[in-house]
């Protein structure tokens, strides 16, 4: 309520209005979170308006009684609803050219440094009292933020349309940024201050874009105003990374950022991960999955008991194709618990628990109260340790249906990585159901891929002769206004599915190596990411040029 209150009750003291043995009292009868000068002015000891006007003295700043001071209707468009709510912070009137600002707390020094680069301008603080304060925003934009669609963690519009022109110029280049990325189907929003300019880029299916460069002394403004929207995010803070989320409403379309942001040697470089609520609802064949793997996916998914593995790098969509697996068997009958770091897509029906390592909740200590929770399905967003895996294992065996993810390079490896973190070989063969291995390749645009032919590295690489290329459609990249003459649009996986059958199960339990559990899994009918890509190259949906970046030789 107010900064710093045992310098406060000390001025007031001073004043006269309260007694040192007054402070003694009253704080021995606090309860729950109540501050002495809250209770002494419930108890009528002191009065708002005796504590805003030392507090005003103090500060050097003119006290204000809001309750009888006229205000200009179209002065509340000078800044922001959600920073006015934020901060608590009114605007009141033009003088001299600044802006004046009635606080609080005239010693909130995190507003005094933000407002100015929120909003534009400098401004000029006074003194109200928190009740006066509260009153003048209930008058001017209503009792909830609900009504304004805002809420406190993030700014919500309808789209670039409904920017006002009369916003702050930086308001307006931050809301731009942000729908352009939508627009643009970007999935990472980049903010990198370098030496002497400040860089926007986009990622785009997969691809690093640069978007535009800004002057450097934007910086401060723009990680400001994206740390207001975050809700959460210190703006007084420079020196150590944070991490917050941002809600965001674009042409009716609800979409979540997650903000994170970290000091480098020219400031503070942000990084906005963009997570599309509409990639929870996609099926099996947008992902990417061939009519016979998804045969093979719908009776994994369906089995009930086991653990069912999803493998990539960073970035290669095992989330989305979790969360996939997920909306298919999400059904009232069956009972879904998640433990994330974090939860990324909230999902109707869905139990979901965020890790929080600071406070003791780890991936492992979640799993185990998530038992007693009597699910039916576990989804885990990582196995990261040992711990974490046996209690993952142990509940695929006594019945529960597990999904994860590992970072491998291939399926038959996860066994390998496993067994690394400890975990008993023969645990492996009786839990795991399957292995699924993914990559992400761009798709050719639909409306200008144009016909092609395979180069002889192309054919050499693929490892495709003449006779498959005959009845194929082999198609490349061309460029058109509706994939920004990229010559492809969105993404889609590239799969390899290891089923752990009683074979496969003895094979592990003999110890064989990666590559020799490989070859064995090949001669048993297990297609490669490159096999499965080539398919798709085949079928006119992706370029061979992507396959092969993405995807290791067969032979290695």
């Amino acid at each position: 309520m107010y900064s710093n209150e045992d310098y406060l009750l000390e001025l007031i003291a001073d004043h006269g209005l309260i007694t040192p043995d007054d402070v003694n009292i009253y704080r021995s009868n606090l309860s729950g979170n109540q501050s002495v000068i809250e209770l002494m002015i419930q108890e009528q000891k002191l009065t708002e308006e005796q504590v805003a006007q030392v507090c005003a003295e103090s500060s050097s700043v003119d006290y204000i009684d809001l309750a009888h001071t006229p205000i200009a209707p179209d002065i509340f468009d000078a800044m922001p609803e959600e920073v006015v709510r934020r901060f608590k912070a009114v605007p009141v009137a033009e003088s001299g050219g600044y802006l004046v600002v009635a606080l609080a707390d005239p010693l909130n020094f995190e507003a005094l440094d933000t407002l100015p680069h929120v909003i534009g301008r400098e401004i000029s603080p006074v003194c109200a009292t928190p009740s006066a304060i509260e009153s003048t925003i209930k008058a001017n934009y209503g009792s909830s933020e609900d009504e304004m669609g805002e809420s406190q963690e993030g700014l919500s519009w309808g789209g670039e349309e409904d920017i006002d022109e009369n916003d702050a110029p930086i308001i307006k280049l931050v809301s731009h940024i942000l729908v352009e990325a939508f627009k643009m189907r970007a999935s990472d929003i980049h903010i990198e201050p370098l030496e002497t300019s400040l860089r926007v880029r986009y990622r785009v299916d997969g691809k690093l874009m640069e978007i535009d460069n800004h002057p450097r002394k934007l910086l401060p403004a723009i990680v400001a105003r994206l740390k207001v929207m975050s809700g959460t995010m210190s703006i007084a803070e420079k020196r150590l990374p944070q991490d917050g989320r941002i809600q965001i409403q674009v042409s009716g379309k609800e979409v979540d950022l997650r903000v994170s942001s970290v000091p480098s040697n020219h400031g503070e470089s942000i990084v906005m991960r963009i997570l599309d609520k509409t990639a929870l609802m996609l099926g099996l064949p947008e992902l990417g999955f061939l009519s016979d793997d998804q045969d093979t996916f719908k009776e994994m998914i369906g089995l009930p008991d086991g653990i069912i593995l999803v493998t990539g790098p960073t970035g290669s969509g095992k989330t989305t194709t979790l969360y996939a697996c997920l909306n298919v068997i999400n059904r009232p009958d069956k009972k879904i618990i998640t433990v994330e770091d974090p939860v990324e897509y909230e999902m109707p029906g869905i139990n979901q628990v965020m890790v929080k390592t600071e406070i003791g909740m780890t991936f492992a200590a979640a799993l185990r109260a998530m038992l007693r929770q009597a699910p039916n399905i576990i989804m885990i967003g990582e196995i990261r340790d040992e711990e974490t895996a046996n209690i993952a294992i142990n509940a695929a065996l006594t019945g529960h249906l597990v999904f994860s993810t590992l970072h491998t390079n291939d399926a038959p490896s996860a066994v390998a990585r496993l067994a690394d973190i400890g975990v008993k070989k023969f645990l492996i063969a009786s839990a795991i159901r399957a292995i699924i291995a993914q990559r992400l390749v761009r798709k050719l645009c639909p409306a200008c891929k144009a016909p092609a032919e395979l180069t002889e590295r192309e054919q050499r690489m693929l490892n495709i002769d003449g006779s498959q290329m005959s009845d194929s459609s082999i198609y490349g990249p061309g460029g058109c206004e509706k994939c920004r003459q990229g010559g492809y649009k969105g993404r889609m996986g590239l799969f390899e599915i290891l089923k752990v059958d009683d074979e496969v199960s003895h094979m592990i339990n003999d110890d064989l190596s990666s590559p020799q559990l490989r070859k064995r899994a090949r001669e048993l009918g297990m297609r490669t990411l490159r096999e499965d890509g080539i398919r798709k190259v085949l079928s006119g949906m992706t370029s061979a040029e992507e396959v092969i970046g993405v995807t290791m030789a067969d032979g290695i």
